[in-house]
């Protein structure tokens, strides 16, 4: 029988065999390729930030001002990026995201001073913003149940991937070239990218009538029980994430004197196990799912897992050795992107495809929210005191976000849905 080049989205849905395109693992690897295109981005000022706090006199203070005003715009563009990008579609939804935050990123080179690399940072956070909801949609187009945390595993490994070669590339372009050539460099690529995705993408064709159905408004979405706890978790669960992609080259420049050199060395391994998480969180849970546990109890078991992991990083409050912390730091990354694999399937267990960017685009304004208000109070708490109620907040912070998901956010499933919005 010849291989068909689509997914019968109504088979699956009722357990029926189905026989899959494996041109899905070509889409999912475009998403992973954005995503790693992403997180160099938004790393390079991460790794620069010795530097360029040296040479624009950065407080740690107004660094975290800096992080606050890309996590302004990425909050607000989420509430809108992925209501756009379900109505205007994945293919050109992601492009124009693509091309913005392309072009922000290059416009970094052009910065004179604090306050220009702060409304940088603000036009960043708006192109990115839209690249998890277009990722999430990509996923609930071409991905069985079972396969979606392993597919949004391996997408969302592009962060860890794009913030694990960030390091040693930013460095050596520093130490070769200049710092303005690193941000020049991360945004050509991607325009490449777009080039191939503008060609290449497209959704399969028996999802088509399903795909251009109208969205739910966001004012019913936000009437569930489901999208206001989902984003409530992400305000605890994801600035924690954004301290070790944001935080760590200063960690390691102020706590144990790391130059970039150094920094070029070692700030790549906490991510590197990220990587490794964002694999095992979405096999270990599609391995229950395939043995018979029921999806959501399968989700729920794997996040609780993973987010306990998390809590690693507070003995790192405690310990000077730089080796010792950096491995309680890569057991807390692993744990984050193997929770954040299950979470990637969330939406589209419960809500039809047509509307996965939205819940992900909202929920994700939680994430926003979280990260500019808890990005302003750790550098805050760094200059007023250490490090260390940092690190200990931001080990309690998963439990908190765990047991919102455990006891608030109601039956993955999707009646649960269809009963609030009728």
């Amino acid at each position: 029988m010849k291989e068909t080049n689509l997914m019968d989205g109504k088979a699956l849905e009722e357990g029926k065999p189905v026989q899959l395109s494996g041109r899905r693992w070509v889409m999912i690897g475009f998403v992973f390729m954005a995503t790693v295109i992403n997180y160099l981005d938004r790393q390079t000022l991460s790794v620069l930030a010795p530097t360029l706090s040296r040479e624009f006199n950065m407080s740690n203070a107004a660094y975290g001002q800096i992080t606050a005003a890309f996590m302004l715009s990425y909050t607000v563009m989420n509430g809108v990026s992925g209501p756009l990008i379900d109505r205007l579609g994945t293919r050109v939804g992601y492009a124009l995201c693509m091309f913005w935050w392309s072009t922000a990123a290059i416009l970094h080179s052009l910065a004179r001073s604090a306050f220009g690399l702060g409304t940088c940072r603000f036009l960043l956070g708006m192109g990115e913003a839209g690249n998890w909801p277009a990722g999430v949609r990509v996923v609930s187009e071409w991905f069985p149940q079972e396969e979606r945390a392993l597919a949004g595993g391996i997408f969302n490994s592009g962060s860890a991937i794009g913030a694990l070669f960030a390091p040693p590339l930013i460095a050596l372009l520093v130490l070769r070239s200049s710092w303005h050539s690193a941000f020049i460099l991360v945004g050509c690529i991607g325009y490449i990218w777009l080039l191939f995705w503008w060609k290449s993408y497209q959704i399969p064709a028996t999802l088509e009538s399903e795909i251009v159905e109208p969205t739910i408004p966001v004012r019913e979405l936000l009437k569930t029980r489901f999208v206001r706890a989902f984003m409530l978790s992400k305000i605890f669960m994801d600035p924690v994430w954004y301290f070790y992609t944001f935080w760590i080259a200063k960690y390691l420049s102020s706590v144990h004197n790391f130059d970039i050199k150094k920094i070029g060395f070692t700030a790549w391994i906490p991510f590197l196990t990220a990587d490794i998480g964002n694999i095992a969180g979405g096999w270990f849970t599609g391995q229950m799912i395939k043995r018979g546990v029921p999806v959501q109890h399968a989700r729920k078991i794997g996040v609780s897992i993973f987010a306990l992991l998390m809590t690693s990083v507070i003995p790192a409050a405690f310990i000077s050795n730089v080796w010792i912390v950096i491995t309680l730091f890569s057991i807390a990354t692993f744990g984050y992107t193997g929770y954040t694999a299950n979470t990637l399937a969330f939406p589209a267990d419960v809500f039809p495809k047509s509307t996965v960017g939205s819940i992900w685009g909202l929920a994700s304004m939680g994430a926003g929210f979280g990260g500019m208000v808890f990005g302003w109070l750790s550098g805050w708490a760094v200059d007023n005191y250490s490090y260390r109620p940092v690190l200990i907040a931001y080990g309690v912070m998963p439990v908190i976000a765990l047991s919102v998901v455990l006891f608030g956010l109601g039956r993955l499933t999707t009646e649960s849905a269809e009963r609030k919005i009728g």
